[in-house]
């Protein structure tokens, strides 16, 4: 067998090994039901709840927590990915389904049901936006109503990302109240209370419900204009659930009216400032409140990053292979039609420009939430560098060594696969290992979208600012990126012919 050959049936059975270790078990079981969270403690709860109500009745319940925002659960309900998740009216009305200009709960239980899709009953409480900022700053500038905001144009403002866009947030209230701040800037909300603290933020928005108003000492400004709407919370789910799974729906459905404001206060509480997992505050509220005996099973340290790393290796892998089975030739091309090699390197390029999260957000509509969108990610992510280093390996054959093999009198392809791609292969693996270990920092980005892999603790720790949880994922992603980077390398010894690598050592000194 060719160098060449060799050097494509190692990557092959290298990603294979790895899309093997990382193949997650399958559950299944009927009915089953979908359940989805965004990226804040509350919802994350209510998440939890529904998932433990539906799993008491013996549904087959998976919980995608954390998903990356109101976008991603509206568009995974819609396209059939969830079944169900808590959302609020106030989004529905004035941010999803803004252009209807609904006036009230039952229009907007019409809007839904032409979407195929069903609200419930209010679960009892209202979590509003407001703005907030620090009790002893506020009292110093007489700050009490969002309107005295007008008289401090030299205030710095952060909000949400989701706020900064929203039909309801930052540009209509600075429409509605004439504020004249011009330092503001979009953050993650729950970095919000880091910037407050350490004084780099001084007003920002907040959910009416967060425990970090009571924990950082905050004032909420008051809405003299009343310009947020109210948002009951609610549950959002598709129409078909009522005949799929009645039994769990039904369970489901007992949260509404459940819970005050008060309540979710300090539901919030308990998993933001004490610490307790959001499972098990979910589980103790249902047994007190509505007589529901739930199972909260803890997973160790070595049992969740195992999974985690099998999600992650899965990710990597899939993507990676599919990279190589599709680059290597392109690089072929490239190299052989430098005209049409540029058009080809200056997509792949600009396909690299592309901010990660963005490009995983536009994934959504096509390809829904979980592993397609972001092994679609990371396999364009991947092309740039094995496109250009195969077209490098192979213009980098010296012309004698070109001439020596048309004087031999081989085919074209007989060339490719024992001149040109032996010679070639030192490029083309370095090239391999750069896009691996880029897939392997980037995959942690698909946690926003359902994924799973590292960046699950990753943004778990950011939300409860729980540093432990971040190294949880960050080192094993540090260290996965390393292996696989060593792993390639060796590869490349055992596959490439020594004189071969010598000589691109030698080169490259």
């Amino acid at each position: 067998m060719s160098a060449g050959r060799r050097v494509l049936v190692g990557l092959l059975v290298l990603s294979g090994m790895m899309v093997a270790c990382g193949r997650a078990s399958s559950t299944d079981g009927a009915p089953s039901v979908r359940v989805g969270s965004k990226k804040f403690t509350e919802s994350v709860i209510l998440g939890e709840m529904v998932a433990q109500l539906a799993k008491s009745t013996g549904a087959s319940v998976r919980h995608r927590r954390e998903l990356g925002g109101t976008a991603v659960l509206w568009e995974a309900l819609r396209r059939d990915e969830l079944d169900v998740y808590p959302e609020y009216t106030g989004t529905l009305r004035l941010e999803l389904l803004s252009r209807l200009k609904l006036k009230d709960d039952e229009a907007l239980r019409a809007a839904l049901a032409a979407e195929g899709l069903r609200m419930s009953a209010p679960l009892g409480f209202n979590n509003t936006y407001a703005l907030g900022m620090k009790e002893a700053e506020a009292e110093r500038l007489g700050i009490r109503r969002i309107s005295d905001l007008r008289s401090h144009p030299e205030l710095r403002l952060g909000f949400s990302n989701e706020f900064m866009e929203r039909a309801d947030g930052w540009p209509a209230l600075r429409d509605t109240y004439r504020l004249p701040q011009k330092d503001v800037r979009g953050l993650d909300h729950d970095l919000a209370y880091r910037g407050l603290e350490a004084g780099s933020v001084q007003v920002t928005d907040l959910y009416s419900t967060d425990a970090e108003i009571a924990a950082h000492g905050l004032r909420v400004l008051e809405d003299d204009a009343h310009h947020f709407p109210v948002y009951d919370a609610v549950l959002l789910y598709r129409e078909d659930l009522e005949t799929r799974a009645p039994e769990a729906l039904a369970a489901m459905l007992r949260l509404s009216g459940t819970l005050s404001e008060d309540a979710m206060v300090k539901l919030n509480a308990r998993a933001r400032v004490d610490r307790v997992p959001e499972a098990q505050v979910a589980s103790d509220f249902l047994g007190d409140r509505l007589r529901v005996a739930t199972k909260v099973q803890g997973e160790g340290l070595v049992s969740r990053v195992w999974r985690r790393t099998r999600e992650h290796l899965s990710l990597v892998g899939v993507s990676l292979l599919a990279a190589v089975a599709f680059a290597v030739p392109l690089g072929v091309v490239a190299a052989r039609r430098p005209r049409l090699g540029q058009a080809v390197l200056g997509l792949a390029g600009i396909l690299q420009t592309i901010p990660s999260l963005a490009l995983l957000v536009v994934m959504i509509p096509l390809l829904g939430i979980g592993s397609r969108p972001a092994l679609a990610a990371l396999f364009l992510y991947s092309l740039l560098p094995i496109v250009r280093n195969t077209a490098a390996g192979l213009t980098g054959i010296p012309l004698e060594v070109r001439e020596s093999a048309d004087a031999l009198g081989l085919s074209p392809s007989a060339r490719l696969w024992r001149i040109d791609l032996p010679m070639a292969s030192p490029s083309i693996l370095a090239g391999i290992q750069t896009a691996a270990v880029i897939n392997v920092g980037t995959a942690t980005l698909g946690a926003l979208v359902g994924a799973g892999g590292y960046g699950q603790p990753i943004l778990t720790g950011i939300r409860l600012d729980d540093t432990g949880l971040i190294l949880e994922g960050a080192i094993p992603a540090a260290l996965l990126a390393l292996l696989v980077s060593a792993g390639v390398e060796a590869a490349g010894r055992v596959l490439v012919p020594r004189g071969l690598r010598l000589r691109a050592e030698s080169e490259s000194r």
